[in-house]
């Protein structure tokens, strides 16, 4: 059974940096694609960056890029979201998922492609 843990979320000013991390178990490889996903006050699940486990490439959205950067450590099998300059519109609870890696295509990854998910950990952006 897949599990997935996020930590790091927090209430910050803007201007603030986070660095959010997911901790994944239960994998039986790592032939897994995993992501970021939020959920803000519109309730929109919003895809912003995925990867292949213990891959280099990476996929960061559009309305994001340049703030946001995605790594991992494939030995300790954690993902990170590093989120710079937050603005208050970023507040949202931040989501960990995977799939399985040939179900998944870097690059065109969506909010609603995962099958497995965290409980997700909460950003609040005050001005």
């Amino acid at each position: 059974q897949v599990q997935l843990m996020e930590s790091g979320g927090g209430s910050v000013q803007t201007g603030e940096s986070l660095r959010l991390a997911c901790s994944a178990s239960g994998m039986s490889d790592s032939n897994y694609c995993m992501g970021w996903v939020r959920q803000g006050a519109e309730n929109r699940r919003e895809a912003l960056a995925c990867a292949y486990m213990g891959s280099s490439t990476t996929w960061i959205a559009d309305s994001v890029k340049g703030r946001f950067a995605v790594s991992q450590d494939k030995a300790k099998k954690m993902m990170y979201l590093q989120i710079n300059n937050l603005e208050p519109e970023d507040t949202a609870v931040y989501t960990c998922a995977a799939i399985r890696s040939e179900r998944c295509t870097i690059g065109h990854c969506t909010a609603s492609q995962y099958n497995y998910w965290g409980q997700g950990t909460q950003v609040t952006v005050s001005s």
